[in-house]
């Protein structure tokens, strides 16, 4: 793949050395010796990145950097001095340069930005690509490009498709509610009921009455019959969030429920089939809690027919550009803002970021930039400190 480097140069010995080092390094060098002719070369989107000197016959490289700010895609931009001090490498990142680098020019840190900047273009390459394609995709479903993933999608829809029972591991806000509506939609059940059971979120004693249901009278409050999310889930996927949070007790009878393929609402004498194909999720540990007497065996290997492991997104950050153009698109349309893309030094700042928060932390990030920003570009100030 190339690359083409519009340099805007107006001494004509510097121009001719810089941009016969490029054609060496297999870049293909558009020149400018001013503003005007570099104004020329950007509307016509001719350039993937910029070298830009400070000083030109018709005015000052910050000036071309301001404007860059209007472009649709802006490119990276590496300002080229030989007046360097302090203040003008501040000035210049500020406006959003990749980096300032003086005369004469050290021939390594500059191959060096440029490789940074070829990775920048193609992230930009991808995620307008990816925003194209992502209107034929699944809802909440971002095409991926770490093999760990699309693995865990093939498997997926192979569990989808025979409606076996699935456990999905990994962090906290990886994505395993994702995943496993994924296996829902995709599969022979996507008609039917998706029932979402958060484990963590009752206590033993309402737990057994949501999953089974009770009969009027089975306790104090119980007024009237109801059924359970079990019978509710009936033909469709029961998903069974934070499973390790589940009491010893219950796993006895969550256990009982699936190898009978019946349950007993709680109160009643009366067994109800039940057909459901049961996803569950945890971010623990669960061979440890095993070992520790806290997680049933035999419930833990009846769930994994399948084990499907998320991984975190530090470990998977080619899927970052995806990510980002997914939420943006999502965050704009909610809040009416028809935000365009992002700066190239905002997207390397998300890159470097390790995520503890995974992809729910990278969502929220976005809807925080969206809603901040008032341009057309989410760019460095609309992200939180951190990243900054």
């Amino acid at each position: 793949m190339s690359f083409t480097v519009l340099l805007i140069e107006d001494e004509e010995n510097a121009r001719h050395n810089l941009s016969a080092l490029l054609r060496k390094k297999g870049y293909v060098p558009l020149l400018a010796a001013t503003l005007a002719e570099a104004r020329q070369a950007l509307a016509r989107m001719e350039a993937d990145i910029v070298l830009l000197d400070w000083h030109l016959p018709d005015g000052i490289g910050v000036m071309l950097l301001e404007e860059m700010n209007q472009l649709p895609t802006r490119p990276p931009t590496i300002i080229i001095t030989g007046y360097g001090d302090i203040e003008m490498a501040v000035e210049a990142m500020k406006h959003g340069a990749l980096d300032f680098l003086t005369k004469p020019i050290k021939f390594e840190r500059l191959l060096n930005t440029l490789e940074k900047a070829t990775d920048l273009v193609e992230l930009q390459r991808e995620l307008a690509l990816l925003r194209r394609q992502q209107s034929h995709q699944m809802p909440n479903m971002v095409p991926s490009q770490s093999p760990a993933i699309q693995e865990v999608l093939t498997m997926a829809q192979r569990a989808a498709e025979h409606a076996v029972s699935v456990l999905i591991t990994g962090e906290t806000g990886t994505g395993k509610e994702v995943l496993a509506r994924f296996i829902h939609r995709v599969g022979p059940r996507a008609a039917k009921p998706f029932v979402t059971v958060n484990c963590a979120a009752l206590p033993e004693n309402l737990l057994e009455s949501e999953l089974f249901g009770h009969e009027a009278g089975a306790f104090t409050d119980a007024r009237e019959r109801k059924p359970g999310l079990m019978e509710q889930a009936d033909k469709g996927v029961l998903f069974l969030d934070e499973i390790a949070s589940m009491p010893l007790s219950m796993q006895a009878k969550l256990l009982r429920a699936l190898e009978e393929g019946a349950i007993r609402r709680v109160g009643g004498t009366k067994m109800i089939p039940i057909d459901v194909q049961i996803i569950a999720a945890s971010n623990r540990d669960l061979k440890k809690m095993m070992t520790e007497g806290t997680f049933r065996e035999d419930l833990y290997f009846r769930l994994k027919v399948l084990d499907l492991n998320l991984p975190p997104l530090r470990e998977r950050k080619e899927d970052i550009p995806a990510l980002v153009g997914h939420f943006l698109r999502e965050a704009g349309t909610r809040m009416g803002k028809p935000i365009l893309g992002i700066a190239p030094r905002a997207l390397q700042a998300l890159m470097d970021y390790d995520w503890p928060g995974n992809i729910r932390e990278l969502r929220h990030v976005i809807e925080r930039a969206v809603l901040l920003c008032d341009e057309e570009t989410i760019d460095l100030p609309h992200l939180p400190a951190e990243f900054r």
